[in-house]
C-alpha cells in the first residue's frame, strides 16, 4: 500500500489537516491534547484530510456550520499514522493517539462566505 500511497504523489513529510468547531478547538487548547470529535472518538482514531480533499470534507460534514478551525499537522514523526481508504478508495490519513497541541504546525479559522468556507493557501 505504501508503494500506490508514494505514486499518488504524497510524501513521508507534508502536511495534512484537522477540521475543528470553535468548542473543540478551545478544549484542545486547554487540555492540550484531544481524543477528537465525536466521529474520531466512535471511529478509534483521529480523522485528517489532504490538501487536495480537505474541502470536499468541509462540504460535506461542515456545511453551514461556523466558527470552525483548520489545523495543520506534519505527517514527519506522528506516530501511529496510517492511510487508509475512505471516500471513494481514496487514501485518509488516520491518527491512532490522540490529537496533541504540539502537533499543531499552525490553526487558522475558516470562515464561512456565502455559504463557503474559504481556505487559506495550503501549497
Amino acid at each position: 500500500m505504501l508503494d500506490h500511497f508514494l505514486r499518488k504523489g504524497h510524501d513521508r513529510a507534508m502536511l495534512i489537516y484537522k477540521i475543528l468547531r470553535a468548542d473543540e478547538w478551545d478544549h484542545l487548547q486547554r487540555a492540550t491534547e484531544t481524543d477528537g470529535a465525536p466521529i474520531d472518538v466512535t471511529d478509534g482514531y483521529i480523522h485528517f484530510s489532504t490538501a487536495e480533499t480537505v474541502a470536499e470534507t468541509a462540504a460535506k460534514y461542515f456545511a453551514g456550520v461556523e466558527g470552525l478551525m483548520l489545523l495543520a499537522v506534519q505527517t514527519e514523526g506522528l506516530e501511529p499514522l496510517k492511510w487508509e481508504p475512505a471516500r471513494a478508495g481514496v487514501l485518509f490519513p488516520h491518527l491512532y493517539r490522540k490529537l496533541r497541541m504540539d502537533d499543531v504546525v499552525w490553526a487558522k479559522p475558516l470562515p464561512l462566505v456565502g455559504g463557503t468556507h474559504q481556505f487559506p493557501d495550503l501549497t
